[in-house]
């Protein structure tokens, strides 16, 4: 029976790839590195230090991967305070509403860093909905790794067959599975080129999912 859901943040309760794309590739252009889409895309679902890291082993900066972070988070808080438009996922804040007034358990399990996760909360007024938030950027593994799930499951108060993770990247289902846990694969229309063969469902729309639907599945 479902205890608990654990919900990823970018591409799953908010759309900000684009915002993130634009402020990966600022910071790629600050240090003089050509990303390609492939690599890029590999990217998806990994804390930004870790992407960082990657970035500097791969190209040899002399930069710190701590400098090309503060560059990236430079480029997204001034998209991401100047962009009105910004908004939810369509039918997210529904499906979090509908699990948790059906006594469902929420927790955030994201590799967004802190202040990032703060921010879209208090923007969209969630914290009531969800008992805890999980930060990727706090652990030494980043997704793949299913660090943040297990510590999601044990912040849950739950067994991790009687919870659920609703990812949209590969690296976040990977983690999901790696973890022991149920997971439903968002297939988002900016989440590139991402494999939800590993997913134990995979959706387009929140409309198809809701309590009574997934209630069941575990």
């Amino acid at each position: 029976m479902l205890k608990a859901v654990i919900f990823d943040m970018d591409g799953v309760i908010i759309e900000s790839e684009p915002l993130h794309h634009y402020a990966y590739h600022k910071m790629f252009n600050d240090v003089n590195v050509e990303v390609s889409d492939t690599l890029y895309e590999t990217f998806t679902g990994k804390s930004t230090i870790n992407v960082c890291k990657q970035v500097c082993e791969l190209f040899s900066l002399k930069e710190t991967p701590e400098y090309l972070v503060s560059l990236k988070r430079k480029h997204f808080d001034a998209v991401f305070n100047n962009n009105v438009d910004f908004d939810l996922i369509e039918g997210v804040l529904n499906l979090i509403k509908d699990l948790h007034s059906n006594g469902v358990t929420l927790v955030l399990g994201s590799s967004a860093t802190m202040p990032s996760i703060e921010r879209i909360f208090n923007r969209f007024d969630l914290n009531p909905y969800f008992i805890g938030k999980l930060s990727g950027a706090d652990l030494k593994q980043s997704k793949p790794h299913p660090e943040i799930f297990i510590n999601a499951v044990k912040l849950s108060g739950f067994k991790p067959e009687e919870c659920m993770v609703i990812e949209d990247s590969t690296n976040g289902i990977l983690a999901a599975k790696g973890a022991g846990v149920f997971c439903i694969g968002f297939d988002s229309f900016h989440s590139k080129n991402q494999d939800y063969s590993k997913a134990d469902l995979v959706i387009k729309k929140f409309e198809e999912i809701s309590f009574d639907k997934i209630k069941t599945l575990l």
